[in-house]
């Protein structure tokens, strides 16, 4: 059984201090220098009063479904490139789909993330009946994270009730874009970004974290393509090799890079949901709960159904756990209440902007 929480006190601080810790302006160099680890106590101190200040120690809760691992995409980092013929691949029905949302809400959930490779076999229309679905049985926010969608459907869906949309670029640098991410439009995905933004989505995007080809000074400018972007949603995680592409024989990243990202995109972005990856402990166990102290303040349990979930395989290592998904949501909160920080079962919505949902 999920003990919730009772509402946090008030975090209480000196008036003084919230003003020196939000919408800090780093320059590139000072970027830069923090990404090499010349001063990891103070980024990190900073960022984790910066966290318990904007979210009064609150971790905010998704439930997501990962619901087709099909993907007309060729990214070389990834373990669902349309080329990988090793991988078993699956599609949820709508019923399994809607069965795994209704966990979500029985376990009291606020937020649901639909996510899939770029599959179009899920019509516009198709998504559509899941989001009006969810949204007549149940109250809950739905973020979508479903790849280059057309704007025509982007707009049908946010009527139809969905409130976020996770768009990642993965790096902001052309040229290491059209290497990581052959045949994919760069102008695009951005336009697509603020075409999101105005539809009133809560917008998010991310990056990773030492792609093959990414240089610190590549990432301190991600970090400030990023934070200019003024999104509501900010993912990074580091990047872990996959067998079965391109990138195989690539070294994988550094978990504390990814804390130092993470760390810095706090301090920029004071009102941004920050998820801690599960690719963090992925890489390194025990990674993702310390990210809870270094700027992050979102974990997503994953509610894909274990028939399928471990096949849902971005990299190595995802969804591997095979509990009952209360069992898995007990020891995320067990995780999040060692660190003297309150589960919150709330929609978590983003604290950048107000924001008024359309149902």
């Amino acid at each position: 059984m999920i003990t919730r929480p009772s509402p946090p006190a008030p975090v209480t601080q000196p008036t003084s201090v919230k003003p020196t810790l939000l919408n800090t302006v780093f320059s590139y160099a000072e970027i830069l220098s923090l990404l090499q680890g010349q001063d990891d106590e103070w980024l990190f101190s900073r960022a984790k009063l910066a966290t318990e200040l904007e979210f009064n120690q609150q971790v905010y809760l998704r439930g997501i479904v990962e619901f087709s691992n099909h993907c007309r995409n060729h990214c070389h980092y990834c373990g669902l490139r349309t080329e990988n013929r090793q991988v078993t691949r699956y599609r949820l029905s709508n019923e399994e789909i809607l069965n795994a949302v209704d966990s979500i809400a029985e376990l009291g959930l606020g937020t649901v993330v639909l996510q899939s490779g770029d599959d179009f076999n899920y019509s516009g229309n198709r998504i559509s009946t899941l989001i009006t679905e969810i949204k007549r049985h149940h109250n809950l926010a739905i973020t979508l994270s479903l790849g280059d969608r057309k704007h025509q459907e982007l707009e049908k869906w946010r009527e139809a009730g969905a409130d976020r949309y996770l768009l990642k670029m993965e790096t902001f640098d052309r040229a290491l874009f059209a290497q990581c991410r052959p045949k994919a439009n760069f102008d695009e995905r951005i336009a697509r970004l603020n075409y999101l933004k105005s539809l009133g989505y809560q917008t998010g995007s991310g990056i990773i974290v030492d792609l093959p080809g990414m240089t610190d000074a590549i990432l301190a400018r991600d970090i400030q393509h990023l934070s200019e972007l003024q999104l509501d949603m900010l993912a990074c995680g580091p990047f872990i090799a996959h067998h079965q592409t391109p990138f195989t024989t690539s070294p994988n990243g550094s978990a504390l890079k990814s804390h130092r990202v993470s760390a810095i995109l706090r301090l920029m972005n004071p009102g941004a949901n920050i998820p801690a990856t599960s690719s963090l402990d992925a890489l390194d166990k025990g990674a993702r709960e310390q990210a809870l102290k270094r700027g992050c303040n979102v974990i997503m349990p994953s509610f894909t159904p274990t028939k399928v979930s471990g096949d849902y395989s971005i990299y190595p290592g995802k969804n591997q756990q095979q509990h009952p998904a209360a069992e898995r949501l007990n020891q995320v909160c067990q995780q999040i209440q060692r660190h003297g920080l309150i589960p919150s079962f709330s929609r978590g919505d983003s604290k950048r902007t107000q924001y008024v949902s359309r149902h």
